[in-house]
């Protein structure tokens, strides 16, 4: 069983940009209630993805810069990369089914 990996400005490249399918990343806080609300349901589709898409969780508060450069103003904030580039992007908490099918989009 597969769940969710932490990365931060030094693995990033090797779990998200070099990373073979999508990836769904997360940018969340510790303060940020809405981002605990969706942690659960985001562990489920790391285990239910395992094999197929990614789940890498990024802490804005710890790595500012990676939050930066993604231009991530609002959190919980889901990136899909795919080869190295983000191809989809949505905020707030989501369903996890809703979550599933936009990563097999991108399978």
């Amino acid at each position: 069983m597969q769940g969710s990996i932490k990365a931060d400005q030094f693995t990033f490249k090797n779990e998200v940009i070099d990373a073979d399918g999508p990836v769904l990343v997360d940018f969340w806080a510790d303060w940020c209630g809405p981002c605990h609300a969706l942690a659960p349901a985001l562990e489920e589709v790391a285990e239910e993805m395992a094999g197929r898409a990614k789940v890498v969780k990024v802490n804005v508060d710890e790595d500012r810069m990676l939050a930066a450069t993604y231009q991530v103003m609002s959190i919980p904030n889901l990136l899909i990369f795919k080869d190295g580039e983000v191809v989809d992007n949505f905020v707030g908490v989501q369903p996890k089914e809703a979550i599933i099918e936009r990563l097999e989009a991108h399978l």
